[in-house]
């Protein structure tokens, strides 16, 4: 592969990656909502919390990538804290 097409792969990737969070954060917002006016199931109360967790990690890293020199910066970070990135972008960190 070339550094263009690996550079298209990457860009893919993290955009379906962004997808699935935005996703994910969409579903927690009405879950919140609907707790508004009924009790919640465990899992729902689950999904909220593992949402609202992706969203506190989020703005750590998107802090460090804004940094001078962040996003050199940000993957090595994600090798000493892999914990760092929402669950949608750990997933080929875990393989």
């Amino acid at each position: 592969m070339n550094t263009i097409e690996e550079l298209r792969v990457l860009l893919d990737k993290n955009k379906q990656r962004l997808s699935l969070e935005l996703q994910q954060s969409r579903e927690a917002i009405s879950l919140i909502k609907k707790a508004t006016h009924t009790d919640l199931s465990e899992e729902e109360k689950e999904k909220i919390k593992i949402q609202l967790l992706d969203i506190c990690k989020a703005i750590p890293a998107l802090a460090v990538f804004l940094l001078p020199g962040g996003a050199l910066l940000l993957p090595l970070l994600i090798k000493l804290i892999p914990d760092i990135l929402p669950s949608a972008f750990q997933e080929d960190f875990k393989e």
